[in-house]
């Protein structure tokens, strides 16, 4: 069971808690003492009696003690929280009643602490689908417009060839083999080129009629 500290010791630890070190009794009296007056002695006891509770810690430094505290200030209010909610023999109602008491920024406050002890994939956030969400299902209208298919009313591509209403495509010409080539004609020697040179000599054309003519007589 928490205890609430008495309102002494709230001020005592508020500073050791503030300050997140060891303290000793001189400074917590020299800062107390800027709001009340109070004397060395009284700082010291308290600090003992927390010490006792088990609040703070202590280590002898000389002839003195230097004081820290064990657990947090957010550790303290959350235990406090807990027990009172804890003796309510309806805590769903003290819950909606402990709501309806906060401000906006504590609430949102609040919201961001169940982030961080769930995480985002229990939250649903962090682009993370929440399971319990049911997905839209399709309409008649997003239906007719989906993108037709790509194949034909056969099944068939409609690029293919032989298909339904695409008349088959010219049969390719046959190529030419290559031929190799012959050996190359030989040049013409002299000899050749007299015999040709007297095969071109022009004919008489008064010698042909004579000629005949005799070959008539015979």
């Amino acid at each position: 069971m928490v205890r609430p500290l008495g309102d002494l010791e709230d001020a005592v630890m508020t500073r050791v808690w503030k300050w997140n070190r060891p303290v000793t009794v001189r400074e917590v009296l020299e800062d107390l003492q800027q709001e009340r007056s109070i004397a060395y002695t009284t700082v010291m006891t308290v600090l003992d009696n927390l010490h006792q509770k088990g609040w703070v810690r202590r280590e002898a430094e000389g002839r003195a003690y230097r004081y820290e505290a064990v657990s947090t200030r957010a550790a303290y209010a959350a235990a406090l929280m807990n027990e009172d909610w804890a003796r309510s023999d309806n805590q769903a109602a003290a819950l909606v009643a402990f709501f309806g008491m906060m401000s906006a920024e504590q609430r949102e406050a609040l919201r961001d602490a169940v982030r961080m002890v769930q995480g985002p994939e229990e939250t649903g956030e962090a682009g993370t689908p929440d399971p319990e969400t049911p997905k839209t299902p399709e309409t008649p209208e997003t239906a007719e417009t989906a993108e037709p298919s790509a194949t034909g009313p056969e099944g068939e591509a409609p690029g293919e060839p032989g298909g339904p209403g695409e008349p088959a495509p010219p049969p390719e010409e046959p190529r030419p083999e290559s031929q190799e080539p012959g050996p190359e004609p030989e040049e013409p020697g002299p000899e050749s080129e007299e015999a040709g040179a007297e095969s071109e000599e022009p004919r008489d054309p008064r010698v042909e009629p004579a000629a005949s003519a005799r070959e008539e007589e015979r």
